[in-house]
């Protein structure tokens, strides 16, 4: 779009930047009367409203009727995000809100946690942070407790202190030493290791028994291969009845489909998937999701990254009328400052 907005004349790119600030601001369709007084150039509101139906033709503008002002259309957003927007980076009141609220040696889902609610308090919107894949996380100690006859609940404590119960349907029954055994092995041989290097390895080791110890722990590749198999991507969402009060989201229709997408997560955990190795911010503007119900919504991603690692994804979900910037610079710092607190190990760590 960058080069779309290079062919526009400078006074076309000077009206189109003001028009949408005006329309973010107020909520109001902007006609040339206004934008000749607020504007700052010396020209007539005629030639204004020339300029503008020819932005309009051009699909960065619509308008319910000739006479009537224009609003900003997806095009138009977009153009305006990618080329025209002038960021208002956050202050350091804000800036030192995120420092202390994501500070390292919380758990990672606390972290995870506070960056989603911090999003949407300070954008008044929906904040969304995926979490870290787990195969990306050494497991420090695995311990085992026999619920009943074939149930066992597998306790993980992960590097980053995160602790997983996980409760395994077993084909046989486990007697407490047994499973203390298969835990002390486990321990020994694994500890430190992320899941993703585990499994082959587990396979190799357990099904080559020769020893009676081996035969026990040959029994147990299943016990194991279940606790340590890693879970399931989630996300984390924050503030989405904030979106009951917005002016631009009156379509109760629309506004359920969205609730629904909410409650799912799947398919917004697979918009962000999308933007995990792009650097820097990624912005989906209504219906560039690819879904109907983020139709008149945008998406304010950015990658947090740890120790040059991706860890995931955050961001902000709002209208598309929203104050791109304010959003893309608070996204931005946000990711960091997250990031910044997983690199830094948590109190008491080695």
């Amino acid at each position: 779009m960058q080069a779309f907005s290079d062919q526009l004349p400078a006074r076309s790119r000077h009206l189109l930047r003001t028009l949408i600030t005006r329309y973010i601001q107020d909520g109001e369709p902007v006609g040339s009367q206004t934008l000749a007084r607020v504007a700052g150039l010396d020209v007539s509101a005629a030639t204004i409203r020339n300029i503008l139906a020819e932005m309009e033709e051009v699909g960065l503008l619509s308008s319910a009727h000739a006479s009537a002002g224009r609003i900003p259309t997806a095009h138009g957003y977009r153009v305006f995000v990618d080329s025209l927007v002038q960021m208002q980076p956050p202050g350091e009141e804000d800036l030192s809100r995120l420092r202390q609220e994501l500070a390292s040696g919380a758990g990672t889902q606390a972290l995870l946690g506070s960056a989603s609610q911090l999003l949407s308090a300070m954008s008044q919107f929906v904040g969304v942070v995926s979490a870290p894949r787990r195969t990306r996380f050494a497991f420090r100690q695995i311990d085992f407790v026999a619920l009943d006859a074939n149930r066992v609940l597998a306790i993980v404590v992960f590097a980053d202190n995160e602790v997983q119960n996980r409760i395994i349907e077993a084909r046989r029954s486990w007697e407490p030493g047994e499973l203390e055994q298969v835990a002390n092995y486990l321990n020994a041989q694994f500890a430190g290791m992320p899941l993703s290097g585990i499994r082959q390895h587990l396979l190799l080791e357990l099904r080559s028994a020769r020893s009676e110890l081996e035969r026990l722990l040959s029994q147990s590749v299943e016990l194991a291969e279940q606790a340590l198999q890693p879970p399931e991507d989630d996300i984390l969402l924050a503030g989405q009845t904030r979106l009951l009060g917005v002016q631009d989201l009156t379509n109760l229709e629309r506004l359920r489909e969205l609730f629904e997408l909410f409650a799912s997560k799947r398919e917004i955990l697979q918009l962000l998937e999308r933007t995990i190795q792009a650097p820097g911010v990624r912005i989906f503007i209504g219906e560039e999701t690819g879904m109907v119900p983020l139709e008149g919504v945008s998406l304010v991603t950015a990658p947090y990254v740890a120790e040059g690692q991706v860890l995931g994804v955050l961001g902000v979900i709002g209208p598309s009328r929203m104050a791109y910037d304010r959003m893309i610079p608070l996204v931005t710092a946000t990711a960091e400052a997250l990031g910044a607190a997983f690199s830094t190990p948590p109190h008491g760590s080695k």
